[in-house]
C-alpha cells in the first residue's frame, strides 16, 4: 500500500536528514520514491541541496520553484498535487521548520484527509535554542498542528550537535522527547543517530531497563546535509 510521511520539526531538528534517510533506504529496496521539499521558509540545509544524488538513486524530487537558484520567493509548483494520484510507493514531506513554513500543507489538508496509510512525525533536536525544552516542543507541534490542520501522529528524538554528538546528547533528548509525549499523549515513533552512537545508546537504554516504547526504533543515518570539503569538491555545497 502506498504510504505518505511528513516529517516536520523545527530549525536545525534533522527533519531533512531523516528525510532523506528514509527516501534513500527505500530507493535502495527497489521502490518508488518520491519527495517532496516543502520548506519555502529555510533556503539552506534542505532536500533540494542534494538533488543529483536523489536523481541518481531514483527518486523524484519535486520542489518550489525558484529552489536555489537565487530568487529570494520560491514559489509551490502545482506538480505536488500529482502526488496523490501518482504511482509511488513513498511519499515524503520535508516541510518548513516552523508554523509559518507548516502553512502551505494546509492547502492539501482535503487530499490528506482521505488517505489511509499517512503519518505525521514531529522531530525534536533539543540541542536547538528553539526546542531545548519540553514547553517549547510542545507550543509548536500545538502551532503546527493549528496551521496545517494536520495531526501529528508520532515524535522521534535526534538530539545532535552534529560530529560532536554524544551518546549523553540522546539520552538528554530522551528526557524531553518523553516529556512531550506524556503531555501530548503522542508516541514515540524513533531514535535517528549516526549508526555507532545510536547502537551504543540503544545498548546502554536496555541495560539501564528503558523501556522501548520510550526510544521508540532505532533509525540509523548517514549524514547527507553536513558542510565537508571532501563533500563540497565532489558535488558543491
Amino acid at each position: 500500500m502506498k504510504r505518505y510521511y511528513v516529517i516536520i520539526g523545527n530549525f536545525g531538528s534533522g527533519k531533512t536528514e531523516l528525510a532523506l534517510n528514509m527516501a534513500f533506504e527505500a530507493a535502495a529496496k527497489g521502490e518508488k520514491v518520491t519527495l517532496v521539499d516543502i520548506d519555502v521558509i529555510n533556503p539552506y540545509f534542505r532536500s533540494t541541496e542534494r538533488k543529483a544524488e536523489l536523481n541518481a538513486a531514483g527518486i523524484r524530487l519535486i520542489s518550489p520553484n525558484f529552489t536555489s537558484s537565487g530568487v529570494e520567493v520560491p514559489s509551490i509548483p502545482a506538480e505536488i498535487f500529482s502526488v496523490f494520484s501518482d504511482n509511488s510507493d513513498l511519499v515524503i514531506f520535508d516541510v518548513g521548520g516552523d508554523p509559518v513554513g507548516s502553512i502551505a500543507m494546509g492547502q492539501y489538508y482535503g487530499y490528506f484527509k482521505e488517505l489511509e496509510n499517512f503519518e505525521v512525525w514531529y522531530v525534536i533536536n533539543c540541542r536547538r535554542p528553539l526546542s531545548s525544552g519540553a514547553d517549547e516542543n510542545v507550543e509548536m507541534i500545538g502551532k503546527i498542528t493549528g496551521v496545517s490542520r494536520l495531526k501529528v501522529t508520532g515524535i522521534l528524538n535526534n538530539t545532535n550537535l552534529s560530529h560532536e554528538t554524544s551518546v549523553k546528547d540522546l539520552f538528554d533528548g530522551l528526557d524531553i522527547t518523553r516529556e512531550v509525549s506524556e503531555r501530548t499523549g503522542l508516541p514515540i515513533i524513533g531514535t535517528v543517530g549516526t549508526p555507532e552512537i545510536l547502537s551504543e545508546f540503544m545498548a546502554e537504554a536496555e541495560r539501564r531497563g528503558i523501556p522501548r516504547e520510550l526510544t521508540g526504533r532505532a533509525y540509523p543515518i548517514v549524514r547527507y546535509m553536513h558542510r565537508d570539503w571532501g563533500r563540497y569538491t565532489e558535488s558543491g555545497l
